[in-house]
Protein backbone atom coordinates (compact mmCIF):
# COMPACT_ATOMS: atom_id res chain seq x y z
CA UNK A 1 0.00 0.00 0.00
CA UNK A 2 1.25 3.46 -0.89
CA UNK A 3 1.90 5.69 2.13
CA UNK A 4 1.40 9.45 2.03
CA UNK A 5 2.75 11.60 4.86
CA UNK A 6 1.43 15.15 5.30
CA UNK A 7 3.92 17.22 7.33
CA UNK A 8 2.98 19.99 9.74
CA UNK A 9 5.16 23.10 10.07
CA UNK A 10 6.44 22.18 13.53
CA UNK A 11 7.97 18.97 12.18
CA UNK A 12 10.19 20.91 9.77
CA UNK A 13 11.09 23.43 12.48
CA UNK A 14 12.05 20.62 14.82
CA UNK A 15 14.04 18.76 12.16
CA UNK A 16 14.69 20.62 8.89
CA UNK A 17 15.85 17.29 7.39
CA UNK A 18 12.57 15.54 8.18
CA UNK A 19 11.72 15.17 4.48
CA UNK A 20 14.43 12.50 4.22
CA UNK A 21 12.99 10.44 7.10
CA UNK A 22 10.16 8.72 5.22
CA UNK A 23 12.21 6.41 2.97
CA UNK A 24 10.39 5.38 -0.21
CA UNK A 25 7.07 6.97 0.67
CA UNK A 26 5.40 10.15 -0.54
CA UNK A 27 5.78 13.36 1.48
CA UNK A 28 3.23 16.15 1.04
CA UNK A 29 3.90 19.75 2.12
CA UNK A 30 0.70 21.86 2.28
CA UNK A 31 0.97 25.38 0.87
CA UNK A 32 0.03 26.69 4.32
CA UNK A 33 3.20 25.12 5.74
CA UNK A 34 5.33 26.99 3.20
CA UNK A 35 3.56 30.22 4.11
CA UNK A 36 4.19 29.65 7.82
CA UNK A 37 7.87 28.89 7.17
CA UNK A 38 8.12 32.11 5.15
CA UNK A 39 6.82 34.14 8.11
CA UNK A 40 9.00 32.35 10.66
CA UNK A 41 12.26 32.69 8.68
CA UNK A 42 12.27 36.46 9.32
CA UNK A 43 11.72 36.29 13.08
CA UNK A 44 14.35 37.66 15.44
CA UNK A 45 14.38 34.31 17.26
CA UNK A 46 17.54 33.17 15.48
CA UNK A 47 17.31 29.45 16.31
CA UNK A 48 13.81 28.94 14.95
CA UNK A 49 14.28 31.29 11.99
CA UNK A 50 17.48 29.51 10.97
CA UNK A 51 15.74 26.14 10.89
CA UNK A 52 12.87 27.62 8.87
CA UNK A 53 15.35 28.95 6.31
CA UNK A 54 17.18 25.63 6.19
CA UNK A 55 13.93 23.72 5.61
CA UNK A 56 12.97 26.13 2.80
CA UNK A 57 16.39 25.77 1.15
CA UNK A 58 16.19 21.97 1.27
CA UNK A 59 12.73 22.00 -0.32
CA UNK A 60 13.93 24.47 -2.96
CA UNK A 61 16.92 22.33 -3.95
CA UNK A 62 14.76 19.25 -4.12
CA UNK A 63 12.12 20.94 -6.26
CA UNK A 64 14.73 22.27 -8.70
CA UNK A 65 13.25 23.06 -12.13
CA UNK A 66 10.12 20.92 -11.73
CA UNK A 67 7.00 22.12 -13.52
CA UNK A 68 3.86 23.02 -11.52
CA UNK A 69 2.25 19.73 -12.57
CA UNK A 70 5.32 17.71 -11.52
CA UNK A 71 5.51 19.55 -8.20
CA UNK A 72 1.88 18.79 -7.38
CA UNK A 73 2.19 15.12 -8.37
CA UNK A 74 5.57 14.63 -6.68
CA UNK A 75 9.26 15.10 -7.47
CA UNK A 76 11.89 12.48 -6.51
CA UNK A 77 13.42 12.88 -3.07
CA UNK A 78 17.18 13.21 -3.34
CA UNK A 79 19.21 11.73 -0.53
CA UNK A 80 20.93 14.17 1.86
CA UNK A 81 24.69 14.10 1.99
CA UNK A 82 26.60 13.66 5.26
CA UNK A 83 26.57 17.38 6.08
CA UNK A 84 22.82 17.55 5.56
CA UNK A 85 22.87 20.96 3.88
CA UNK A 86 23.13 19.92 0.23
CA UNK A 87 21.80 17.05 -1.84
CA UNK A 88 23.53 14.51 -4.03
CA UNK A 89 22.37 12.88 -7.24
CA UNK A 90 21.33 9.67 -5.49
CA UNK A 91 17.56 9.26 -5.48
CA UNK A 92 15.12 6.99 -3.70
CA UNK A 93 11.65 5.85 -4.64
CA UNK A 94 10.15 8.49 -2.39
CA UNK A 95 8.67 11.75 -3.64
CA UNK A 96 7.87 15.23 -2.43
CA UNK A 97 4.72 17.11 -3.45
CA UNK A 98 3.30 20.54 -2.61
CA UNK A 99 -0.46 20.61 -2.08
CA UNK A 100 -2.34 23.84 -2.94
CA UNK A 101 -4.66 23.66 0.06
CA UNK A 102 -6.23 27.05 -0.72
CA UNK A 103 -8.09 25.27 -3.55
CA UNK A 104 -9.85 22.76 -1.27
CA UNK A 105 -13.60 23.27 -1.16
CA UNK A 106 -16.28 21.55 0.86
CA UNK A 107 -17.91 18.51 -0.76
CA UNK A 108 -20.15 15.75 0.53
CA UNK A 109 -17.33 13.19 0.24
CA UNK A 110 -14.65 15.15 2.09
CA UNK A 111 -14.91 16.28 5.74
CA UNK A 112 -14.03 19.97 5.92
CA UNK A 113 -12.88 22.15 8.82
CA UNK A 114 -13.78 25.82 8.75
CA UNK A 115 -10.65 27.96 8.48
CA UNK A 116 -12.04 31.31 9.59
CA UNK A 117 -10.72 31.55 13.16
CA UNK A 118 -7.53 31.54 15.23
CA UNK A 119 -6.61 27.97 14.25
CA UNK A 120 -7.21 28.47 10.53
CA UNK A 121 -3.76 27.24 9.47
CA UNK A 122 -4.02 24.05 11.52
CA UNK A 123 -7.43 23.35 9.98
CA UNK A 124 -6.12 23.91 6.44
CA UNK A 125 -3.32 21.40 7.03
CA UNK A 126 -5.80 18.88 8.45
CA UNK A 127 -8.02 19.49 5.42
CA UNK A 128 -5.14 18.47 3.14
CA UNK A 129 -4.87 15.09 4.88
CA UNK A 130 -8.67 14.63 4.84
CA UNK A 131 -8.81 15.47 1.14
CA UNK A 132 -6.04 13.01 0.28
CA UNK A 133 -7.70 10.33 2.40
CA UNK A 134 -10.96 10.78 0.47
CA UNK A 135 -9.40 11.00 -3.00
CA UNK A 136 -6.73 8.29 -2.55
CA UNK A 137 -8.64 5.34 -1.04
CA UNK A 138 -5.86 2.87 -1.85
CA UNK A 139 -3.22 4.88 -0.01
CA UNK A 140 -2.53 5.14 3.72
CA UNK A 141 -2.64 8.88 4.41
CA UNK A 142 -1.02 10.04 7.66
CA UNK A 143 -0.71 13.50 9.20
CA UNK A 144 2.59 13.99 11.03
CA UNK A 145 2.60 16.75 13.65
CA UNK A 146 4.20 17.44 17.01
CA UNK A 147 1.09 19.35 18.14
CA UNK A 148 -0.85 17.05 20.48
CA UNK A 149 -4.09 19.06 20.21
CA UNK A 150 -3.85 19.06 16.43
CA UNK A 151 -3.53 15.26 16.45
CA UNK A 152 -6.69 15.02 18.55
CA UNK A 153 -8.56 17.43 16.24
CA UNK A 154 -7.50 15.49 13.15
CA UNK A 155 -8.73 12.20 14.58
CA UNK A 156 -11.94 13.82 15.69
CA UNK A 157 -12.44 15.13 12.15
CA UNK A 158 -12.28 11.65 10.65
CA UNK A 159 -8.59 11.24 9.78
CA UNK A 160 -7.67 7.61 10.34
CA UNK A 161 -3.88 7.96 10.74
CA UNK A 162 -2.19 10.65 12.80
CA UNK A 163 1.35 10.39 14.23
CA UNK A 164 3.95 12.29 16.16
CA UNK A 165 7.32 12.72 14.43
CA UNK A 166 9.31 9.86 15.92
CA UNK A 167 12.62 9.82 14.07
CA UNK A 168 14.18 12.13 16.66
CA UNK A 169 13.11 9.94 19.58
CA UNK A 170 15.98 7.81 20.82
CA UNK A 171 13.96 6.48 23.78
CA UNK A 172 10.41 5.35 24.46
CA UNK A 173 10.58 6.53 28.07
CA UNK A 174 12.85 9.23 29.49
CA UNK A 175 13.30 7.08 32.62
CA UNK A 176 15.34 4.72 30.43
CA UNK A 177 17.93 7.42 29.66
CA UNK A 178 21.44 6.57 30.76
CA UNK A 179 22.37 8.01 34.16
CA UNK A 180 26.06 7.22 33.90
CA UNK A 181 25.80 4.57 36.60
CA UNK A 182 23.92 1.39 37.48
CA UNK A 183 22.84 0.79 41.05
CA UNK A 184 22.38 -2.74 42.38
CA UNK A 185 20.31 -3.51 45.47
CA UNK A 186 22.26 -5.33 48.15
CA UNK A 187 25.56 -6.64 46.73
CA UNK A 188 26.70 -6.30 43.11
CA UNK A 189 28.81 -9.44 43.44
CA UNK A 190 25.74 -11.57 44.13
CA UNK A 191 24.76 -11.02 40.48
CA UNK A 192 28.15 -12.07 39.07
CA UNK A 193 28.89 -15.74 38.35
CA UNK A 194 32.48 -15.52 37.13
CA UNK A 195 35.11 -12.89 37.86
CA UNK A 196 38.87 -12.61 37.46
CA UNK A 197 40.71 -10.05 39.56
CA UNK A 198 44.05 -8.51 38.62
CA UNK A 199 46.34 -6.08 40.42
CA UNK A 200 48.06 -3.32 38.47
CA UNK A 201 50.22 -1.40 40.92
CA UNK A 202 47.85 0.40 43.26
CA UNK A 203 44.82 -0.44 41.12
CA UNK A 204 42.56 -3.49 41.27
CA UNK A 205 40.77 -4.53 38.07
CA UNK A 206 37.87 -7.01 37.96
CA UNK A 207 37.19 -8.82 34.67
CA UNK A 208 33.61 -10.04 34.20
CA UNK A 209 31.98 -11.53 31.13
CA UNK A 210 30.59 -8.91 28.80
CA UNK A 211 27.53 -11.03 27.98
CA UNK A 212 26.43 -10.96 31.62
CA UNK A 213 25.96 -7.14 31.60
CA UNK A 214 25.38 -5.92 28.02
CA UNK A 215 23.98 -2.55 29.16
CA UNK A 216 27.29 -1.33 30.59
CA UNK A 217 29.37 1.18 28.64
CA UNK A 218 32.80 2.71 29.00
CA UNK A 219 33.12 5.37 31.71
CA UNK A 220 30.07 4.07 33.61
CA UNK A 221 29.94 3.43 37.33
CA UNK A 222 28.61 0.39 39.19
CA UNK A 223 27.43 0.98 42.75
CA UNK A 224 25.56 -1.10 45.30
CA UNK A 225 24.13 -0.86 48.80
CA UNK A 226 27.30 -2.32 50.33
CA UNK A 227 29.48 0.64 49.30
CA UNK A 228 31.10 -1.01 46.29
CA UNK A 229 32.05 1.51 43.58
CA UNK A 230 33.32 0.23 40.25
CA UNK A 231 34.26 2.11 37.07
CA UNK A 232 34.27 0.58 33.59
CA UNK A 233 37.72 1.40 32.16
CA UNK A 234 37.79 -0.96 29.18
CA UNK A 235 35.58 -3.27 27.15
CA UNK A 236 36.74 -5.88 24.66
CA UNK A 237 34.81 -8.54 22.78
CA UNK A 238 34.68 -10.85 25.82
CA UNK A 239 35.18 -8.90 29.04
CA UNK A 240 34.32 -5.77 30.98
CA UNK A 241 37.27 -4.30 32.89
CA UNK A 242 36.04 -2.72 36.12
CA UNK A 243 38.31 -0.56 38.25
CA UNK A 244 37.64 -1.03 41.97
CA UNK A 245 37.38 2.45 43.53
CA UNK A 246 37.43 3.17 47.23
CA UNK A 247 34.24 5.03 48.08
CA UNK A 248 35.88 7.12 50.78
CA UNK A 249 38.59 8.31 48.42
CA UNK A 250 36.19 9.71 45.82
CA UNK A 251 34.11 11.35 48.54
CA UNK A 252 37.21 13.35 49.53
CA UNK A 253 37.90 14.84 46.11
CA UNK A 254 38.06 18.61 45.84
CA UNK A 255 37.84 21.30 43.16
CA UNK A 256 38.52 24.93 44.08
CA UNK A 257 37.62 24.25 47.71
CA UNK A 258 34.39 22.41 46.87
CA UNK A 259 33.88 18.79 47.99
CA UNK A 260 31.07 16.40 46.98
CA UNK A 261 28.09 16.13 49.29
CA UNK A 262 26.72 12.86 47.92
CA UNK A 263 27.87 9.91 45.84
CA UNK A 264 26.41 11.25 42.56
CA UNK A 265 28.41 14.45 42.96
CA UNK A 266 31.50 12.42 43.82
CA UNK A 267 31.13 10.37 40.64
CA UNK A 268 30.65 13.59 38.67
CA UNK A 269 33.89 14.92 40.22
CA UNK A 270 35.67 11.74 39.10
CA UNK A 271 34.37 12.02 35.52
CA UNK A 272 35.29 15.70 35.31
CA UNK A 273 38.81 14.81 36.37
CA UNK A 274 38.97 11.94 33.86
CA UNK A 275 41.74 12.95 31.45
CA UNK A 276 40.45 10.85 28.56
CA UNK A 277 37.14 12.72 28.28
CA UNK A 278 36.35 15.38 25.69
CA UNK A 279 32.64 15.63 26.52
CA UNK A 280 30.94 15.54 29.91
CA UNK A 281 27.14 15.62 30.19
CA UNK A 282 25.57 16.37 33.57
CA UNK A 283 21.82 16.07 34.01
CA UNK A 284 19.76 16.39 37.16
CA UNK A 285 17.14 18.43 39.01
CA UNK A 286 17.45 22.05 40.05
CA UNK A 287 19.73 22.46 43.04
CA UNK A 288 21.77 19.30 42.44
CA UNK A 289 24.99 21.28 42.00
CA UNK A 290 25.64 20.81 38.27
CA UNK A 291 26.66 24.40 37.56
CA UNK A 292 28.71 24.73 40.73
CA UNK A 293 30.69 21.55 40.01
CA UNK A 294 31.35 22.58 36.40
CA UNK A 295 32.49 26.07 37.40
CA UNK A 296 34.69 24.85 40.28
CA UNK A 297 36.33 22.35 37.93
CA UNK A 298 36.81 25.07 35.32
CA UNK A 299 38.56 27.39 37.77
CA UNK A 300 40.76 24.54 39.02
CA UNK A 301 42.02 23.39 35.61
CA UNK A 302 42.29 26.91 34.17
CA UNK A 303 43.85 28.93 36.98
CA UNK A 304 45.75 26.27 38.96
CA UNK A 305 46.62 23.56 36.42
CA UNK A 306 46.80 25.81 33.32
CA UNK A 307 45.17 23.12 31.14
CA UNK A 308 42.99 25.62 29.28
CA UNK A 309 43.44 29.26 28.30
CA UNK A 310 39.84 30.30 28.84
CA UNK A 311 36.38 29.27 30.01
CA UNK A 312 33.52 29.77 27.56
CA UNK A 313 30.14 29.93 29.30
CA UNK A 314 27.11 29.85 27.03
CA UNK A 315 23.39 29.26 26.92
CA UNK A 316 20.58 29.90 24.51
CA UNK A 317 18.65 33.10 25.15
CA UNK A 318 14.95 32.31 25.67
CA UNK A 319 12.29 33.67 23.27
CA UNK A 320 11.44 36.52 25.61
CA UNK A 321 15.02 37.72 25.09
CA UNK A 322 14.57 38.44 21.40
CA UNK A 323 15.16 42.15 22.01
CA UNK A 324 18.40 41.58 23.93
CA UNK A 325 20.28 43.26 21.08
CA UNK A 326 18.83 46.60 22.11
CA UNK A 327 20.39 46.40 25.56
CA UNK A 328 23.53 48.54 25.93
CA UNK A 329 27.00 47.09 26.24
CA UNK A 330 29.14 44.27 24.88
CA UNK A 331 27.94 40.73 24.12
CA UNK A 332 29.07 39.69 27.60
CA UNK A 333 27.10 42.50 29.23
CA UNK A 334 24.02 41.68 27.14
CA UNK A 335 24.22 38.02 28.23
CA UNK A 336 24.63 38.87 31.93
CA UNK A 337 20.89 38.59 32.80
CA UNK A 338 20.71 35.09 31.31
CA UNK A 339 23.92 33.84 32.91
CA UNK A 340 23.34 35.17 36.41
CA UNK A 341 23.49 31.59 37.73
CA UNK A 342 27.25 31.58 37.14
CA UNK A 343 27.66 34.82 39.08
CA UNK A 344 25.63 33.24 41.90
CA UNK A 345 27.98 30.26 41.94
CA UNK A 346 31.05 32.48 41.87
CA UNK A 347 29.62 34.16 44.97
CA UNK A 348 29.35 30.72 46.62
CA UNK A 349 32.99 30.01 45.78
CA UNK A 350 34.32 33.43 46.83
CA UNK A 351 31.55 35.03 48.88
CA UNK A 352 33.46 34.43 52.11
CA UNK A 353 36.55 36.30 50.89
CA UNK A 354 37.43 39.52 52.67
CA UNK A 355 36.82 41.50 49.49
CA UNK A 356 34.30 39.26 47.75
CA UNK A 357 33.44 41.45 44.75
CA UNK A 358 37.10 42.14 44.03
CA UNK A 359 37.85 38.42 44.23
CA UNK A 360 35.06 37.57 41.80
CA UNK A 361 36.22 40.21 39.30
CA UNK A 362 39.80 38.96 39.64
CA UNK A 363 38.75 35.34 39.01
CA UNK A 364 36.73 36.33 35.93
CA UNK A 365 39.73 38.10 34.44
CA UNK A 366 42.41 35.62 35.53
CA UNK A 367 40.45 32.57 34.31
CA UNK A 368 39.46 34.49 31.16
CA UNK A 369 35.76 33.64 31.61
CA UNK A 370 33.84 34.66 28.49
CA UNK A 371 30.03 34.70 28.36
CA UNK A 372 28.60 33.88 24.94
CA UNK A 373 25.19 33.48 23.36
CA UNK A 374 24.74 30.20 21.49
CA UNK A 375 23.19 32.19 18.68
CA UNK A 376 26.64 33.58 17.84
CA UNK A 377 28.75 30.42 18.31
CA UNK A 378 28.01 28.78 14.96
CA UNK A 379 30.89 28.83 12.53
CA UNK A 380 33.48 29.43 15.27
CA UNK A 381 36.17 27.06 16.53
CA UNK A 382 37.24 27.02 20.18
CA UNK A 383 40.78 25.79 20.92
CA UNK A 384 42.47 25.43 24.33
CA UNK A 385 39.14 26.17 26.01
CA UNK A 386 36.75 24.67 28.53
CA UNK A 387 33.23 25.19 27.18
CA UNK A 388 30.24 25.04 29.55
CA UNK A 389 26.78 24.88 27.96
CA UNK A 390 24.03 25.64 30.48
CA UNK A 391 20.28 24.92 30.21
CA UNK A 392 20.81 22.54 27.28
CA UNK A 393 17.44 20.83 27.79
CA UNK A 394 15.74 23.46 25.60
CA UNK A 395 17.99 22.85 22.59
CA UNK A 396 17.12 20.66 19.63
CA UNK A 397 19.33 17.84 18.40
CA UNK A 398 20.32 19.99 15.42
CA UNK A 399 21.35 22.91 17.66
CA UNK A 400 23.40 20.78 20.05
CA UNK A 401 25.19 19.09 17.16
CA UNK A 402 26.16 22.48 15.72
CA UNK A 403 27.56 23.49 19.13
CA UNK A 404 29.52 20.30 19.87
CA UNK A 405 31.16 20.50 16.45
CA UNK A 406 32.67 23.87 17.47
CA UNK A 407 35.03 22.16 19.93
CA UNK A 408 38.62 22.42 18.69
CA UNK A 409 41.95 20.96 19.76
CA UNK A 410 42.86 20.67 23.45
CA UNK A 411 39.33 21.66 24.45
CA UNK A 412 36.62 20.07 26.55
CA UNK A 413 32.89 20.69 26.64
CA UNK A 414 30.56 20.25 29.62
CA UNK A 415 26.83 20.16 28.84
CA UNK A 416 24.37 20.83 31.70
CA UNK A 417 20.60 20.44 31.73
CA UNK A 418 17.43 19.55 33.63
CA UNK A 419 14.76 17.79 31.55
CA UNK A 420 12.10 18.90 34.05
CA UNK A 421 12.59 22.56 33.06
CA UNK A 422 12.04 22.61 29.30
CA UNK A 423 10.51 25.91 28.13
CA UNK A 424 10.65 25.29 24.37
CA UNK A 425 7.16 24.49 23.07
CA UNK A 426 8.57 22.36 20.24
CA UNK A 427 10.53 20.08 22.59
CA UNK A 428 9.66 17.50 25.25
CA UNK A 429 11.99 15.31 27.36
CA UNK A 430 11.96 12.53 24.76
CA UNK A 431 12.88 14.82 21.84
CA UNK A 432 15.24 17.18 23.67
CA UNK A 433 18.70 17.53 22.19
CA UNK A 434 20.05 16.76 25.68
CA UNK A 435 18.37 13.32 25.69
CA UNK A 436 19.63 12.70 22.16
CA UNK A 437 23.19 13.69 23.10
CA UNK A 438 23.20 11.39 26.15
CA UNK A 439 21.98 8.35 24.24
CA UNK A 440 24.22 8.91 21.20
CA UNK A 441 27.37 9.64 23.21
CA UNK A 442 27.05 7.15 26.06
CA UNK A 443 29.06 4.52 24.15
CA UNK A 444 31.70 7.00 22.89
CA UNK A 445 34.94 6.26 24.74
CA UNK A 446 35.86 9.95 25.02
CA UNK A 447 32.52 10.99 26.55
CA UNK A 448 30.93 10.54 29.97
CA UNK A 449 27.49 11.00 31.49
CA UNK A 450 26.32 11.60 35.04
CA UNK A 451 22.85 12.19 36.46
CA UNK A 452 23.39 14.18 39.66
CA UNK A 453 20.24 13.36 41.58
CA UNK A 454 20.66 14.70 45.10
CA UNK A 455 19.28 18.21 45.70
CA UNK A 456 21.77 20.11 47.83
CA UNK A 457 20.58 23.71 47.35
CA UNK A 458 18.23 23.75 50.33
CA UNK A 459 15.51 21.70 52.01
CA UNK A 460 12.92 24.04 50.47
CA UNK A 461 14.35 23.46 46.96
CA UNK A 462 14.23 19.70 47.53
CA UNK A 463 10.59 19.89 48.67
CA UNK A 464 9.62 22.07 45.71
CA UNK A 465 11.35 19.82 43.16
CA UNK A 466 9.58 16.73 44.49
CA UNK A 467 6.16 18.07 45.43
CA UNK A 468 5.21 21.25 43.56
Amino acid sequence: MEKIYVLDTNVLLHDPLAIYAFAEHKVVIPMTVLEELDVIKDRRDKDVSREARLAINIIDKMVGDASPKELQSGVPIKQANHAGDDVSDKTTEGSLAVFPDQQITHTDNVPFLNGNHDHANDNRIINVALSLQATSPRAAVCLVTKDINMRIKAKGSGLERVEDYRKDKVLDDVDLMSKGYIQFPNSFWSTVNNVRTESHGLHTIHLIEKSSMPTLYLNMFIIDDEDFVGFVVNIDKDFLYILDINKQSIMHQSFWGIKPRNLEQAMAFYLLRHDNSDLMIMTGPAGSGKTLLALAYGLQVTMEEKRFNKIIVARSTPPMAEDIGFLPGTEEEKMAPWLAAFDDNLEILHGADEHAFSSIDYVKQKANIQFKSLNFMRGRSFNNALIIIDEAQGLTQFQLKSIVTRVGSNSKIIVLGNLAQIDNKYINPLTSGLTYLVEKCKSFKYASVMHVNGIERSRLAEFAEENL
